[in-house]
């Protein structure tokens, strides 16, 4: 930790939009507050962040059509890039993680997963990535013609890598054989939901799924000792027909497992629900804060909001007995993007 035992924060953007690249920002363990230190423009749409356990290394994809995946020194007030970025063989990635020594991408444009190894020091290695294509598509003329992988992470055991796919609407449950993407098992969702993002329950037996093309959520249990993947049941995340347009980004499961809360671009809310068994039930809705909640995150009792497209990241204090998330703040960060937490 640094400044006073303060936290680190790191929030990504579109520099294509005007964002200044990859953010430092301390956060206040009081107030939830971030204040931003310095930034760096050396990559082109660092859009999503992923940061290594030790807290020294941080990667970022590229989001561009020739897609790549850069790798930060963040021991100072400013990330320093340690290297060229490495490309994925993708484009557009929009998501990253970390797997089994590797950093796993996962490139919408293109519809496939890249895993790049990683170097003792954190460090990108510069030897060929593995790549995992994806294929199929979906009912929705515009978005799902072919695949459009969004997000791979890995499950809560380590074993698994799990990638999400828009326009085949499904997830692949994977692993690495000699460090390229190998699918175990795929697991249909329902035709045109379109899933964004998933997250675990922190028990590991449920999974939750957001779908973007039709603002719901899909409930799944999960079984970490075989890769299985078991839809349950799909929830509305608004309480009512949108208003607009109403597209859903990202998901949160709260650590003690009691609450899920969602963002939906354009109705531009959160929602909470609580956690019941393999049920969630409605809480309510909040504002988001700005326009177009891009990437939702929690840590420390709060939430935050990257809200791309008015150009800030919102946090709000989480009521530990309802779970309704309350507005307490707000930093510029032109097209932001992402945040995440040391």
């Amino acid at each position: 930790m640094a400044d006073g035992g303060m936290r680190r924060a790191y929030i990504g953007s579109f520099t294509a939009a005007g964002g200044p690249g990859v953010v430092t920002a301390t956060v206040d363990p009081e107030s939830g507050a971030l204040t931003l230190l310095g930034g760096a423009g050396d990559v082109p749409d660092p859009s999503y962040l992923a940061l290594a356990p030790g807290g020294e290394t941080l990667y970022a994809v590229s989001e561009t059509s020739e897609g790549a995946v850069a790798a930060f020194r963040v021991t100072g007030d400013r990330p320093e890039l340690t290297g060229r970025p490495v490309p994925v063989g993708g484009s557009g990635p929009t998501h990253l993680s970390l797997y089994d020594g590797h950093v796993l991408t996962a490139n919408y444009g293109s519809g496939s997963v890249t895993a790049v190894p990683l170097r003792a020091d954190g460090g990108l290695a510069a030897a060929r990535a593995g790549l995992l294509r994806h294929t199929g598509s979906g009912p929705h003329e515009k978005r799902q013609r072919g695949p459009h992988a969004h997000q791979v992470l890995p499950d809560p055991t380590g074993r698994w890598a799990v990638s999400v796919d828009l326009g085949t609407d499904s997830v692949r449950v994977c692993t690495l054989a000699d460090g390229t993407p190998t699918v175990h098992r795929e697991i249909a969702l329902r035709p045109g939901s379109g899933p964004r993002h998933l997250a675990f329950h922190p028990e590991g037996s449920y999974a939750y799924v957001v779908n973007e093309l039709t603002p719901t959520m899909t409930v799944c249990r999960w079984d970490g000792a075989d890769g299985s993947l078991k839809p349950l049941a799909e929830v509305p995340v608004l309480p009512g027909p949108p208003t607009g347009d109403a597209y859903p980004s990202g998901i949160v499961v709260s650590p003690d497992g009691r609450f899920v809360w969602t963002a939906t671009r354009g109705e531009d809310v959160l929602s909470a629900f609580a956690v019941e068994g393999e049920e969630l039930r409605a809480l309510g809705t909040v504002p988001c804060g700005g326009h177009w909640p891009r990437a939702l995150a929690g840590s420390g009792g709060f939430l935050y909001v990257a809200n791309e497209r008015s150009g800030d990241v919102t946090w709000f204090a989480v009521d530990p007995a309802t779970g309704l998330p309350r507005r307490t703040g707000s930093v510029a960060v032109p097209a932001a993007s992402c945040v995440v937490f040391a």
